[in-house]
């Protein structure tokens, strides 16, 4: 593999179509799509300050390198590509990647990033935007802290685990969820989805819960959660002490310490559907 260290890189195109090549500690200024088409690409302690760094490109390895708040849409259509120890400052990162790894990355302007990605592991991510993980397939996630609304989306086939997120209509229209130990806050969780699983999770929302076809939980806490499994059918759930309001169930049966207030609409629901256990 050939190595560039210590350059600086302006102008469009400015490495395209780069191959077998490791930058080391170089400056990529001004100038659209830089590596654009480029393969089996190591950037090791590089800065990244335009637009379009890796288009099209394959078998991509980024290490403690910084993408700067221009350095926007930066890995679009990529193949097995792998940052560790990023800063991506710049927004709209990672679009329609089949194949990527991220470890030890800090996105704070994380507006419209992970969209229609496939095959994706997030290890220790640091997130702040709304619409992560938009449409995204198949994704592994073992620590991430979001701060941002709507993100999982359309999003299919995840796991997450050890992870905070922040985050209001969080998996909604999502399909095959499943959350492990994690903390979720916001309102509107999950509707319009499909199978989803919360195990030993602690969850806060308003009208939460709801719209859901097949939900199962067990070991969660539903603080502060309110007018929650309204319309939600299949339901298998053991909730760890109080819930502060029910509201319709469709079918399925809800375990809990206590719940406050239980409204059970004969004429909007058929009650005999949903068994409700409290201690």
């Amino acid at each position: 593999m050939k190595e560039i260290k210590d350059q600086t890189f302006s102008g469009e195109r400015a490495e395209f179509m780069a191959k077998d090549t490791k930058y080391i500690s170089c400056t990529f200024e001004d100038g659209e799509s830089p590596l654009k088409h480029s393969e089996n690409i190591n950037a090791v302690g590089c800065d990244f300050k335009w637009k379009y760094p890796f288009w099209y490109s394959s078998d991509i390895n980024v290490s403690d390198c910084t993408f700067h708040e221009m350095g926007r849409a930066g890995v679009w259509y990529g193949k097995n590509v792998s940052f560790e120890r990023v800063k991506y400052i710049a927004p709209k990162g990672f679009r329609r990647c089949d194949g990527l790894t991220l470890n030890d990355v800090c996105i704070p302007f994380a507006q419209e990033t992970l969209w229609h990605c496939r095959n994706v592991t997030l290890k220790n991510i640091k997130a702040t935007g709304d619409y992560l993980a938009m449409n995204c397939e198949n994704m592994e996630i073992d620590g991430l802290t979001l701060d941002g609304n709507y993100s999982f989306d359309g999003a299919k086939n995840i796991t997450v685990k050890n992870s905070v997120l922040n985050s209001k209509d969080a998996f909604w229209n999502s399909e095959n969820i499943v959350c492990e130990n994690c903390k979720i806050v916001g309102e509107y969780i999950g509707w319009n989805s499909k199978n989803l699983r919360f195990i030993n999770c602690e969850i806060e929302s308003l009208q939460g819960l709801c719209f859901i076809e097949g939900l199962y939980m067990r070991g969660c806490t539903l603080n502060e959660t309110t007018l929650c499994f309204e319309y939600c059918s299949d339901i298998d759930a053991e909730i760890k002490g109080h819930i502060e309001s029910v509201k319709n169930p469709s079918s399925g049966i809800i375990k809990a310490g206590s719940i406050g207030e239980l409204i059970m609409e004969s004429e909007r629901v058929d009650t005999a559907k949903t068994k409700i256990i409290t201690e």
